[in-house]
């Protein structure tokens, strides 16, 4: 199902690609560089070697999902091994992580300029087709960039390929130039590139993926270190857009669990996910694009049928408690159970307390859905999300408060669709009236009526009367509480040798999922709510960290996780995570080798 993107990387696009320094030389015995490209079949070949370095796995494959430090103050590195890199923030400018992704993202940049400059080499191509293909090579470009400056800062701009080895020595842009020119590639790219209904997946770059980066970039361009807050204003505009397509129609996905058991079972939903980046294979067909997203970043378990995943990610008590009852995100998000590791059932969690919390397995990505077989120990085919629509809506909402200072109602709603969504529609709590009498036994427990159905909970029973109604787990939605209830389903008590229990029950309703008035006071209170909201929806998808450094608050906010740790657990081996962070970390430093290569570059500070 993996549509149109075929992945055949030329032979001459993957020589020499070890820095920011591509040389296209003359080969004396091979056709020229221009034969490459002159029929449709080889650019989109190019082409599908520009998407394919986002695949590699220095980037979203394997590190930079699971061994780059992305996740800030939602989740951290749960294993014991490497003791040193960007995973545990210990690490130097020759690390290897850090130097593989630098490579992989100017490899991108380099087959884009290569693609870019022979396009029109055969003018006989439909302009239709060479400009579809040239907005997209542009956009990836630009997304290339944007993930270079996120992480680097200001980096060298080429914008073509190099064709005298004499002639690499390239100085730094600012970080503000090198996000104009984004700008204006990803401008371009977005009259070019087809509509995402015309497309009809998302694993190719369309008009919605176009505009939803675009406001993702103006916000990170708005905010530190560029602090340019006319962006805002942009940001505000490419959301909107998105949003308010009538032919692309965005909407979230019903249930949010399903998005990512969709990116398992390779099913699209471009209301949703308008742009994942594509995996395909088990490493035992005749296919080799696959990844590692849910054995990298899935709950730990050695169970080969359930899949092999590390639990390379474990969460913060803070992502866990920035829930509130009803929101089902949370036990989809962090694991409530752990896999029996010999038959791959599942042993629900009890404990709650703070060293606990931060034991449990991020848990988006589980490898149990996944319907290709058999399934590989350390390969899998999973798609990993770049944008989704409940972003554009959260961006759209942070943009409007900056504009406007205040929160609209157009801002709030937003916000609202994303969390309605999440909410829960079955049983809120049951209250027992009269605990009845004569129980020796626990008595069935059966809600009926209401307009509802699945939830199931057991009674418990104290000196023959029944004291309280529990709900039984769930690995998806926490507890079994059910689903579609309109009212307050009849709770009745069946067996156990006594009578006379009577229980009442109450459910959530969609107000419960309302932003409140104290969160929607003013423009201070609105701002903080969507970071939080942010926190909450968008965790495990390599976005909270760039997040926290463009607010101002990434060394603040791993510092009070830091002293939570050292509070509740000051000798877990994770608290140096978030203890050794200081102001060098905002960025990433610039590879020795790099600065071996390119003599005009400069590292950055305090590397």
């Amino acid at each position: 199902m993996k549509k149109n993107i075929i992945y055949i990387v030329l032979v001459f696009l993957s020589l020499g690609a070890v820095s920011c320094d591509f040389l296209e030389k003359e080969p004396l015995d091979f056709l020229p560089p221009g034969k490459y490209y002159d029929t449709v079949e080889k650019l989109e070949s190019n082409l599908a070697g520009v998407y394919d370095e986002l695949a590699s796995n220095n980037l979203y494959g394997f590190w930079y999902i699971y061994r780059l430090g992305i996740e800030g103050d939602e989740s951290y590195y749960g294993r014991t091994t490497p003791v040193t890199g960007p995973q545990v923030n210990d690490f130097t400018p020759s690390d290897g992580d850090i130097n593989r992704a630098w490579i992989s993202l100017w490899t991108g940049i380099g087959r884009a300029n290569a693609l870019l400059d022979n396009i029109d080499t055969n003018p006989d191509i439909d302009i239709e087709i060479r400009d579809r293909i040239r907005g997209e090579a542009l956009f990836l470009r630009g997304y290339y960039y944007f993930m270079l400056v996120q992480y680097w800062g200001g980096v060298p701009i080429k914008l073509s390929p190099t064709k005298d080895a004499n002639k690499v020595d390239i100085p730094r842009a600012s970080a503000k130039e090198v996000y104009e020119q984004i700008l204006v590639d990803m401008e371009q790219a977005e009259k070019l590139v087809a509509d995402i209904q015309t497309l009809n997946y998302g694993g190719r770059v369309s008009k919605s993926a176009v505009r939803g980066v675009m406001a993702r970039v103006c916000l990170h361009m708005a905010g530190y270190p560029v602090n340019d807050v006319s962006k805002y204003a942009e940001a505000r505009k490419w959301a909107k857009m998105v949003m308010e397509d009538t032919e692309a129609q965005h909407k979230l996905n019903d249930s949010y669990s399903q998005i990512f058991i969709n990116f398992a079972q390779d099913k699209y939903d471009i209301n949703e996910s308008i742009w994942e980046i594509e995996f395909f294979g088990n490493a035992t067909d005749a296919f080799t694009n696959w990844g590692g997203v849910g054995y990298v970043n899935g709950p730990q378990t050695t169970n080969l049928d359930v899949g092999y995943q590390l639990g390379s990610l474990r969460a913060t008590h803070k992502l866990y408690k920035s829930y509130k009852d009803g929101d089902l995100r949370r036990d989809w998000s962090i694991a409530n159970f752990t896999y029996v590791h010999a038959t791959g059932d599942k042993k629900f969690l009890t404990d709650t307390s703070v060293v606990a919390i931060y034991n449990r397995h991020a848990a988006k990505y589980r490898r149990e859905y996944e319907t290709l077989l058999p399934k590989a120990k350390t390969a899998t085919p999973q798609n990993y999300p770049v944008l989704r629509y409940a972003d554009v809506l959260l961006m759209f909402a942070e943009a409007d408060n900056e504009v406007n200072h205040n929160p609209t109602e157009e801002a709030i709603e937003a916000v609202n669709q994303v969390r309605r969504r999440a909410w829960s529609k079955g049983i809120k709590s049951v209250q027992i009236v009269n605990g009845g009498t004569g129980y020796t036994t626990a008595p069935t427990v059966t809600f009926t009526g209401g307009g509802g159905t699945g939830a199931q909970a057991v009674a418990k029973v104290q000196s023959g009367s029944v004291i309280s109604v529990t709900f039984n787990p769930d690995a998806v939605i926490g507890l079994t509480r059910g689903d579609g209830y309109t009212s307050a389903p009849e709770v009745v008590f069946t067996g156990g040798s006594g009578s006379g229990a009577i229980a009442t029950a109450t459910i959530f309703t969609a107000q419960d999922a309302e932003l409140t008035s104290s969160e929607t006071a003013d423009y201070q209170s609105f701002k903080q709510l969507i970071q939080d909201e942010r926190l909450r929806e968008l965790s495990s998808e390599s976005l909270r960290k760039s997040d926290l450094i463009r607010w101002g608050q990434f060394i603040y906010e791993m510092h009070k996780i830091r002293d939570h740790v050292m509070q509740y657990n000051p000798g877990a081996s994770y608290l140096r995570i978030f203890s050794i962070i200081w102001e060098r970390h905002l960025l990433w430093p610039i590879p020795s080798v790099e600065l071996g290569l390119n003599k005009a570059m400069v590292q950055n500070p305090n590397w």
